[in-house]
């Protein structure tokens, strides 16, 4: 009999066991999101080498966030349509080729090029974007809220080690030597990725749901209130992650703070949301989730208040990495489940994948203005105030979000 992607559960006797699919797919989610969360710790000593300008380093940062983000939906809708093995392997070898080629930039067009172009677009084929489609489309609906808290926490776990990892990486054997060393941990993902894997889809013997055209689907979440709404509010998630994950550690250097302390920051702030993103997983099952995406927004933006209104430390910058990894990716669980359950998992990863475009867009304005706004005014201030602004404004729009299926008309018999 054949299996459709509406129904991928594991037969009796397969290796692919749920536990294997979780654990590899945790394993992905850890080496894709670890290497990207640490590029700011190269901004400093690449930019001395270089006398390059923070700009220059937020504009490919920039570039990054941006092309991941606009890569998503194509990704998603060619591993919807052909599977997702071949788009996470091609992922995986744009990223790890990205990371070399930004070793050997001498240059900012072949910087762009390199921790722009081709990272950005290896994210957006092998990140835990995907990850969390497979869960969606592997597992059954039972598992899938705890399962999409896990791979995401594992996002963070991996921005926990490669923090540190790459402060110590960058102290003892130089930036060049890092890099290097994270393009060949991606490599890691192709075997990985074989858990993950799923069937072309085949509509012969699917339901009448999953027969939706790919205009139709589209057509239907844009022409969706709630759906527009969860997009909009992701644009804050993006920009505030993107804009803290770049340029924190230059903005404490700057007030005196160790670069190791930076780096112990950003390792906080993926420990803690390890903590945040399982919770969120458990605490979706019980509390409605627009509700949940509201409190994080907001708890978000008082944490940005009390952090730049009071004297910068050591400890006050270690909380505010430990307040701001519970409410770091603990945004996607909730934002993923209500695509899910609005639209079914047919089109999971196409529709999640647009509503990640506006998450990134948000990513490319937090880190492009993060570094024009220093440059100009020697201050990061602006923005931090942005931020709050943009959480507030989350935390209502999210606010209005009907968390039902979308209602779909069904034939008649003549």
């Amino acid at each position: 009999m054949a299996v459709t992607t509406g129904d991928l559960r594991p037969t009796s006797g397969t290796w692919r066991t749920p536990l294997v699919i979780i654990v590899c797919g945790c394993a992905i989610a850890l080496l894709s999101f670890g290497p990207r969360s640490s590029l700011g710790f190269f901004v400093q000593p690449m930019s001395h080498e270089f006398t390059w300008g923070r700009d220059v380093f937020g504009l490919a940062l920039a570039l990054q966030n941006l092309l991941w983000g606009l890569g998503q939906p194509i990704a998603g809708a060619i591993a919807d349509r052909f599977g997702l093995l071949r788009v996470m392997v091609v992922g995986a070898l744009l990223y790890a080729a990205g990371l070399l080629l930004m070793r050997y930039s001498t240059t900012p067009l072949s910087l762009d090029i390199g921790a722009g172009v081709l990272i950005g677009f290896g994210l957006s084929g092998s990140s835990f974007n995907l990850v969390l489609s497979a869960f969606s489309k592997l597992l059954p609906p039972a598992q899938r809220g705890i399962a999409l808290g896990a791979g995401t926490a594992a996002g963070s776990f991996g921005q926990f080690l490669f923090a540190p990892f790459g402060v110590a990486m960058i102290d003892n054997f130089g930036w060049q030597t890092a890099l290097l060393v994270f393009g060949a941990l991606m490599l890691l993902i192709l075997p990985l990725s074989l858990a993950l894997s799923t069937p072309p889809a085949e509509t012969n013997d699917a339901a009448p749901a999953d027969q939706q055209s790919f205009k139709t689907a589209l057509a239907e979440a844009f022409g969706h209130r709630s759906y527009v709404l969860l997009v909009l509010g992701f644009f804050t998630c993006g920009f505030q992650l993107a804009f803290i994950t770049v340029h924190l550690p230059a903005y404490l250097a700057d007030r005196g703070i160790p670069a190791s302390t930076g780096g112990w920051v950003i390792a906080a702030i993926g420990l803690f949301n390890i903590v945040g993103s399982l919770s969120v997983g458990w605490l979706q099952n019980v509390f409605p989730k627009r509700y949940i995406l509201s409190v994080i927004y907001f708890t978000r933006a008082l944490s940005i208040v009390a952090f730049i209104s009071f004297p910068i430390t050591t400890f006050s910058a270690i909380a505010f990495g430990a307040i701001s990894g519970l409410t770091w990716l603990s945004t996607v669980p909730p934002t993923s489940a209500l695509v899910a359950l609005m639209f079914g998992t047919r089109w999971f990863a196409t529709l999640y994948g647009f509503a990640f475009v506006s998450h990134q867009v948000g990513g490319f304005l937090g880190v492009w203005l993060g570094g024009i706004v220093f440059e100009q005014y020697g201050s990061y201030t602006p923005i931090w105030w942005l931020s709050v602004l943009f959480g507030v404004l989350s935390a209502l729009i999210n606010l209005p979000i009907v968390e039902k299926p979308v209602a779909r008309p069904v034939a008649q018999p003549a």
